[in-house]
């Protein structure tokens, strides 16, 4: 068996300076529907839960992997919010997506590195799944690779999301897009579909969705006036969800 990622001073040891796994297991997890795929068995669970090698604790403003880091694991966001981007040639961030509770982060370093840097928006937890340990359960439990393929279509999907976003759409249907993304993540968890408080700054929003922090400024007060949503700071409460929907049918 390969050795398992390099683990974050944060994560748990023993008293001799070994990490341990933690004793939450993926079985018990409330967050397993999300991750794991549909209709394992006992015997199958309990192979899954020798999958997670540590839980890491990653405090706001660190980072669970950075651009060009060698890809060992694969993270499953326990709690928490995270940012991926990459820097370009003069310093400027782009911010490329957004991880909530439940999705998995850093896919698409499979090829060798990881594409992006993972930071956390809040103080978070991630479940640290290494790959050499996926790949092996995935021969004798189908449905894990099955659920792998998707988790990858979804980010496949996303990247062609965010291109038709910079695009063809304009700038108010580059925002209700994405705070109608947003609300239909939050129902997956048993969320409000209608309120939550924002973890990126309105500067982080921007530079995901190709504006700048002046035309988000504008874009949500503009959304507030017209009876599409509330704002208050960082706290967002959809008042129309079919007023937003009508955002984007006016392109049609």
């Amino acid at each position: 068996m390969n050795a398992p990622t390099q683990l974050h001073p944060s994560t748990q040891l023993h008293a001799n300076g070994a990490p341990r796994k933690f004793e939450v297991t993926c079985s018990s997890c409330n967050l397993r529907e999300l991750c794991l795929p549909a209709g394992l068995d006992e015997e199958q669970l309990r192979m899954i839960d020798n999958i997670v090698y540590a839980r890491r604790r990653v405090p706001r403003g660190d980072a669970v992997f950075q651009t060009g880091d060698g890809f060992g694991a694969i993270y499953a966001v326990r709690s928490g919010f995270f940012k991926t981007s990459l820097v370009d040639a003069e310093g400027r961030e782009q911010v490329t997506g957004f991880f909530m509770g439940g999705e998995l982060m850093g896919m698409e370093g499979i090829g060798g590195a990881y594409q992006s840097t993972a930071t956390s928006l809040e103080d978070s937890e991630v479940c640290v799944l290494p790959y050499s340990l996926i790949e092996q359960l995935s021969r004798d439990i189908p449905g894990l690779q099955r659920q792998l393929h998707a988790v990858l279509a979804r980010e496949i999907a996303r990247d062609h999301g965010v291109m038709l976003l910079l695009g063809s759409m304009r700038a108010e249907e580059r925002l209700a897009t994405f705070l109608m993304n947003l609300s239909r993540r939050f129902v997956r968890r048993g969320y409000s579909p209608t309120e939550f408080h924002l973890r990126m700054t309105r500067e982080e929003i921007g530079s995901y969705l190709g504006l700048k922090l002046e035309t988000v400024s504008r874009l949500f007060s503009s959304f507030q006036k017209d009876g599409l949503i509330e704002v208050q700071q960082k706290h967002v409460r959809i008042r129309d969800i079919g007023g937003l929907e009508q955002v984007l049918a006016a392109r049609r």
